[in-house]
């Protein structure tokens, strides 16, 4: 069998889906009670039966159930980073983590772990996915030192040659709906496109940047599952990896794509950007994606306006979930 936890949710329930692609049905799918969005999410899709996240731990700990698990991928967490409750993130992103990592290692489960790009903080010490810079790194939020905790606790507790942690860049796709101020602004954007017209982007306050000139790494979250689900059956490939695509692009670049996709022309405002945004705002990230290469990885990823077509007139626009 195979466990999913945060299934309810964006790459979770992304993962049900290309699992169910695969033709894999014997599916543990693990949430807190899920909101109605992310019920949404799962109705469509097959699996076996549905846990919270503590009955998930409880029915881990018999052996007897540990001996029927293949893969957990681990998805779950709080994801939002404006969160304000360390003591929370540290017991449900880090604490929860280490515990099912442990009981995975005990069982001989394979455990694959979303970490976060997020960790990589301002982006001054760069984007390598190499352990060793891992005491280097400054993350921006609580959230992001969540994530960054836990790779630093499976490094120094040595588990990092029999784990796969993740670092999923800007992720956009398809069940994101539930996710409110934390979706893609493909999301947002098509949002605002059919509902005004208009799409705000921030003006830059940085040198070298125009408006809307800030960069992300945007990879499409089929690409990211893909990645993602290629470590199951890949024991010997283990540590920190990204999952982007490698290429930094704009946001303009971005929004355009999607009135292209609805067949408009762009019309985009500048804004200023929050007060509470100003330094903690990423204006370039763009994945070093040699390493998972280099594991074997080749599959080639989505053009950026191939995927938010995709996206835009496929989900969005029809208002579909993903489904077996």
């Amino acid at each position: 069998m195979i466990a999913v936890t945060g299934a309810a949710g964006f790459i979770g329930s992304n993962i049900v889906w290309k699992l169910n692609q695969m033709g894999r049905e014997d599916i543990i799918v693990v949430d807190v009670h899920p909101t109605d969005e992310g019920n949404a999410n799962l109705e469509p899709l097959k699996y076996e039966r549905y846990l919270e996240k503590d009955a998930f731990i409880a029915w881990f700990i018999d052996p007897e159930n540990a001996d029927t698990l293949e893969t957990v991928y681990h998805m779950g967490a709080c994801s939002s980073t404006t969160e304000t409750d360390a003591a929370y993130l540290d017991e449900n992103n880090f604490g929860y983590t280490r515990k099912l990592c442990l009981l995975c290692l005990e069982a001989g489960v394979r455990f694959i772990n979303a970490s976060s790009a997020a960790t990589y903080g301002d982006g001054d010490q760069g984007y390598d996915d190499d352990e060793s810079n891992l005491d280097d790194l400054q993350p921006l939020n609580l959230y992001a030192k969540s994530k960054q905790d836990f790779d630093l606790w499976a490094r120094v507790e040595g588990v990092l040659d029999r784990i796969v942690c993740l670092k999923y860049f800007n992720v956009f796709g398809p069940n994101e709906w539930h996710k409110g101020d934390m979706r893609s602004m493909v999301c947002k954007g098509f949002e605002q496109i059919t509902g005004g017209g208009q799409v705000k982007l921030f003006r830059s306050d940085q040198p070298g940047f125009t408006d809307g000139g800030q960069q992300r790494d945007f990879v499409y979250v089929k690409d990211a599952v893909d990645m993602t689900v290629w470590f199951a059956d890949k024991p010997d490939v283990n540590g920190i990896f990204n999952v982007g695509s490698g290429e930094a692009k704009d946001w303009n670049r971005l929004i355009t794509a999607i009135f292209t996709a609805l067949d408009r022309e762009p019309d985009i405002k500048y804004i200023d950007m929050p007060e509470h945004l100003k330094g903690k705002y990423q204006y370039h990230t763009e994945a070093r994606m040699t390493k998972i290469a280099a594991a074997g990885y080749d599959k080639p990823q989505t053009v950026l306006e191939d995927a938010v077509a995709d996206y835009v007139q496929n989900h969005l626009a029809p208002n579909r979930h993903l489904a077996s």
